[in-house]
């Protein structure tokens, strides 16, 4: 499938405990940006996060020149294996599809990119891949509720010396502002911080907001 400024392929990308994770590939027609691909990450497996709805970020960042790609991980679509609750196992599945790209490629420098119950475990997965030069989140769980889940992923992005950019809407219902603030205090490296005034964590995730999701992954990497 293409659009005429990009190209979509499909590929099977194996984890190092032999899940099979199926794989969309965004590639441009011109690689306005040869040496960095973005890998995302989709939301909470267990209530129905897929690949599929990160496909107007990736097809975007594809269109502004930047090879993307999306997964589906473990027990979601045609990925084999069975989703975790707290989002371990996943995290080796953001290694292997990193990994992939980076060697299948020749990308030597990836951006990670989670959004929701993604940037916990993509934020998990940074430091363990040498290619990552950064991570961005879309919708970071810091809250109270969420962390009962999510909380042991905390400390990895934190404490973690790449730049890192944190987007939330100031309305998000699993994180406030405050919360977001007090955690990003601790943090090591460069941390920015953008915030979508008014606008909820679902409602972020949603078509309405992908192209402003693009513009600031691309103003990002021109940080990097």
């Amino acid at each position: 499938m293409s659009d005429n400024n990009y190209s979509l392929e499909s590929f099977t990308v194996e984890s190092s405990d032999g899940v099979k994770l199926r794989t969309r590939v965004f590639k441009p027609r011109t690689q306005g940006n040869g040496n960095l691909g973005i890998v995302l990450v989709h939301p909470y497996s267990i209530l129905g996060g897929s690949q599929g709805l990160l496909r107007g970020i990736a097809s975007g960042l594809a269109l502004n020149g930047y090879t993307s790609a999306t997964f589906d991980m473990r027990g979601v679509g045609k990925s084999t294996g069975r989703p975790s609750l707290t989002g371990f196992a996943e995290v080796k599945d953001v290694v292997a599809v990193c990994n992939w790209l980076s060697n299948t490629l020749s990308l030597p420098r990836i951006l990670l990119v989670g959004s929701s119950a993604g940037a916990p475990i993509a934020g998990s997965a940074v430091d363990q891949i040498e290619k990552v030069v950064g991570y961005v989140s879309i919708g970071y769980p810091f809250g109270i509720t969420a962390s009962i889940l999510f909380g042991r992923h905390h400390k990895t992005i934190l404490q973690s010396a790449k730049p890192k950019l944190f987007i939330m809407g100031t309305q998000d219902g699993f994180t406030s502002v405050k919360q977001l603030r007090n955690k990003l205090n601790s943090a090591a490296g460069r941390v920015e911080t953008h915030l979508i005034d008014g606008v909820g964590h679902f409602q972020m995730e949603g078509p309405a907001y992908d192209a402003e999701m693009v513009d600031l992954i691309i103003k990002f990497i021109a940080t990097l």
